[in-house]
């Protein structure tokens, strides 16, 4: 602990400021504007960690990041050790640090009677200062095993895995079915929130050190599951939760109203100067965007860039506090009121919003939604409230209501891999499907979840498939995964 008197002589948290919002709103450049060393601010945040006996940042944390270590090394300026810190638990903390929501902060013990240490961005300033100082290099493994494996998808959960296998010796390829690398890191995430070249540069390393990528490959179209599983000796399903859920009410069928990925996909492809034919335009529409989640607050600064002419976000549920509920005490990661960045851009929030109707006009496209307020019933099911209906006008409508599981029709009809109730990828506590050899990470197994978590299964089903493949592993298990999808 390098200051032991830190949480008393800064006792305020500090963070980077975002860019004016009139400047920022004509690019699709990071909204954060990053510092790293020779700010004195970071070192002061990083003085503010108490070190403590039980950390329960790392509790938060599903990776186990070792948060008080690197905290003391940056305070120390000792970057070349708090990266290598750093990177022993998470592979990809340019991610995290960037679009976790930071569950480690709510758990940090300092939260109790002062604001939480600056925890996340901590974490990206050490990664961004590794990267300009050329501590971030490739780790070729020393030798071979001869195994082979593929690794399906390539959003986080896929990537963690193919280099952590890659590192053990064994020979990985990761099929992605678009025309690039990264998942929802490419084409879901704005690049507003993470932009691409740190996804690249991180591709660049894992080549470096021998994973290959097959990209515009799918499998179960392009290659079938079961001729995929004979090529290789162990396959990892790392495709994601990319079911959305939808909202079928009367009008559902007028043109206009599109899931929130048909939107953020081509956006982000033509962002990166790529030509996205099916691309939805927001500009001089009213945007409603139904969902009040990250997705939800992506195609909100995504709305904005493009020109809308107003948006306006759609909540069924209360606007959640500002401040920590009795009902969700320290250290869980409670349901607050926040503000994003694409929040503080413009547009309207509503809560207690329930959509009954879309609204068509004579030639068959949405003018407007019908809402109706929200009513708690007593068995806590919620429904609109009769006689409480108004219109809002609308027209493009996004649906942002997060996503119900995996693509897996074609895994489970090929493969012969077994689904849960909820339709999510069955498996065991060591992440092995019911097919020997068939492993899964992350959203596909898990259903929707964080980036955070993806990774830590990432990493842990990469130590179930070494173990698989050697009879045993020196790879890192963060997680065991979650079973209580068997039963549903």
């Amino acid at each position: 602990m390098a200051d032991p008197r830190g949480f008393l002589k800064v006792r305020e948290r500090e963070l980077p400021a975002n860019r004016p919002v009139e400047v920022r709103l004509r690019d699709w450049k990071d909204v954060h504007e990053h510092r790293q060393e020779g700010q004195p601010f970071l070192k002061e945040q990083a003085g503010r960690c108490m070190d403590c006996g039980v950390p329960f940042c790392h509790q938060g944390c599903p990776l186990g990041n070792l948060i008080p270590d690197w905290n003391d090394l940056v305070w120390r300026g000792q970057w070349k050790d708090a990266i290598d810190r750093l990177h022993a638990t998470n592979n990809f903390p340019e991610f995290t640090g960037r679009v976790c929501p930071a569950p480690c902060e709510s758990a940090c013990v300092l939260g109790i009677n002062q604001p939480a240490v600056t925890i996340k961005n901590i974490e990206v300033s050490i990664i961004d200062e590794a990267f300009e100082r050329g501590y971030v290099t490739p780790q070729v493994p020393q030798r071979l095993t001869g195994s082979t494996v593929a690794v399906v998808g390539s959003g986080p959960a896929g990537l963690a895995a193919a280099q952590q296998l890659t590192r053990a010796g064994h020979t990985v390829a990761v099929y992605e079915r678009d025309d690039a690398v990264g998942g929802l890191l490419r084409y879901g995430i704005p690049d507003f929130k993470l932009e691409k070249k740190h996804v690249d540069r991180r591709i660049a390393q894992m080549e470096a050190e021998g994973t290959r990528f097959r990209t515009n490959r799918e499998i179960g179209r392009d290659i079938t599951w079961d001729g995929l599983r004979r090529r290789f000796d162990a396959v990892v399903v790392a495709t994601g939760a990319t079911v959305p859920r939808d909202l079928p009410l009367p009008g559902r069928e007028l043109d206009g109203i599109h899931f929130a990925m048909d939107f953020l996909h081509p956006a982000n492809a033509e962002v990166a100067g790529k030509d996205a034919p099916d691309a939805i335009s927001a500009e001089g529409k009213h945007v409603v965007i139904i969902g009040g989640g990250d997705t939800g607050s992506d195609c909100l600064g995504t709305s904005l860039r493009q020109g809308a002419a107003s948006v306006t976000t759609l909540a069924i549920g209360k606007r959640p506090p500002a401040d920590r509920p009795a009902s969700q005490p320290w250290p869980t990661d409670p349901i607050l009121f926040e503000v994003s960045s694409s929040h503080e851009e413009g547009g309207e929030r509503a809560y207690l919003a329930s959509t009954v109707e879309f609204v068509g006009d004579d030639a068959g496209r949405v003018r407007a939604l019908k809402v109706a307020t929200t009513e708690y019933l007593p068995d806590g099911r919620r429904a609109p409230t009769p006689g409480t209906e108004r219109e809002i006008q609308a027209d493009l409508v996004l649906v942002a209501m997060g996503f119900t599981g995996p693509e897996a029709d074609t895994l489970e009809a090929q493969g012969g891999v077994a689904l849960t109730g909820r339709g999510l990828v069955g498996r065991t506590a060591e992440y092995a499907t019911n097919v020997p050899g068939v492993f899964v990470a992350g959203d596909a197994g898990r259903g929707q979840s964080l980036i955070v978590w993806a990774i830590a299964e990432g990493r842990a089903a990469a130590a179930a498939v070494d173990a698989y493949l050697q009879g045993g592993t020196e790879l890192p298990a963060p997680v065991a995964a979650s079973t209580a999808a068997l039963r549903a």
